[in-house]
């Protein structure tokens, strides 16, 4: 039986609130708060491209914000070409703003919804997506991107992703809820952790990382592998 998403935020309301946010995604050292580990996972997510794809020259960043991993992965592979993807005009405007100066290669914006991304097959050395793939609905969205994703990787390319996750286990669920909610009313007491709580109900639905990791495999990346994994987010890919 399929999902009913129809009481989900639609592409419009997310891209509004985006709109307005550009700031606080435009910090380099801390990331965006509310994810736990930040630093770390833009970190190792950009360390493993460097570590699998030294000699790249094509960059796609999908849902790339204020451009924050592209930032990071320029600091280790230079002067990428930088394709970036957001729905925010905002957040593109930014991140061009950001990158440009930091590459010597070309910087490509494409405002629209990561689904409809027309990529060329055997292009990009390295994909990356940050706090993204979350926003994709029922099982044909998210069996799309990664085809869509591993088609347009160069063999040898790998795609590296950051994001909220789902458990499989409802007790496990129940578990890191409550540690994830413990952790944002660090940052901003009870009234901060229902307002993001209610967000993350109303425009959110992320899978399991097992269920990433099988649909990596199954689109047909020849090694999957988990980076780090911290309560309800987590970083992992693939190499074609």
């Amino acid at each position: 039986m399929k999902t009913d998403y129809s009481k989900k935020a639609t592409n419009q309301e997310i891209r509004e609130r985006f709109d307005k946010d550009t700031e606080r995604f435009s910090n380099l050292e801390t990331g965006q708060q509310t994810t736990i580990d930040a630093p770390l996972t833009m970190e190792l997510c950009t360390e493993a491209a460097k570590y699998a794809n030294p000699h790249a020259t094509e960059l796609l960043d999908i849902g790339c914000g204020a451009g924050n991993y592209t930032l990071k992965m320029l600091s280790k592979v230079p002067n990428l070409n930088c394709v970036l993807n957001d729905l925010s005009t905002p957040m593109l405007q930014k991140a061009k703003e950001r990158v440009t100066p930091q590459t010597t290669g070309t910087v490509t914006l494409i405002q629209d919804d990561m689904r409809n991304l027309d990529l060329e097959d055997n292009h990009f050395d390295i994909v990356l997506a940050a706090a993204t793939l979350h926003h994709l609905r029922d099982d044909d969205d998210w069996e799309l991107m990664f085809n869509k994703i591993y088609k347009a990787l160069k063999p040898g390319g790998s795609f590296w992703i950051s994001d909220l996750i789902a458990h499989d286990s409802e007790v496990i669920t129940r578990l890191f809820e409550d540690r994830y909610g413990s952790y944002i009313e660090t940052l901003g007491g009870p009234e901060y952790r229902k307002k993001v709580f209610d967000y993350v109900a109303y425009e959110d639905t992320p899978r399991s990382l097992n269920y990433q990791m099988a649909l990596l495999t199954r689109v047909g990346f020849s090694t999957v592998e988990v980076l780090h994994k911290n309560s309800s987010f987590a970083a992992f890919g693939g190499i074609k």
